[in-house]
């Protein structure tokens, strides 16, 4: 289709670079060894991810010693930061007074 276009009109209408009916790039050796390491590193990568480093027994629980020490660290700084309790006496300790009052 694009060739009938590009054949019948003598050119490519509007921006040439993009559209429906847009002109295709130029593939350089620039591309194509770009794409060749892209491919490379990609397939490294999913043979890696396919070997895992535990087995799954060596992987459960494996962190749960640490997860439980991180979590009381964190409750303990919350604790830390949390101001004193008001008690009612405290509050109300400006309405005692020591003399009793005759009617």
């Amino acid at each position: 289709m694009f060739l009938t276009v590009a054949l019948l009109r003598k050119g490519i209408s509007g921006k040439q670079w993009i559209g429906k009916y847009r002109r295709p790039r130029a593939i350089t050796w620039q591309m194509k060894r770009n794409m060749l390491v892209h491919l490379e590193r990609e397939a490294e990568n999913e043979y890696w991810i396919s070997r895992p480093y535990m087995t799954t027994e060596q992987e459960r629980g494996h962190a749960a010693e640490r997860r439980a020490q991180n979590w009381l660290t964190i409750k303990e700084t919350k604790f830390q930061k949390f101001p004193e309790h008001k008690y009612v006496a405290d509050h109300l300790s400006h309405l005692n007074t020591t003399r009793t009052w005759s009617s």
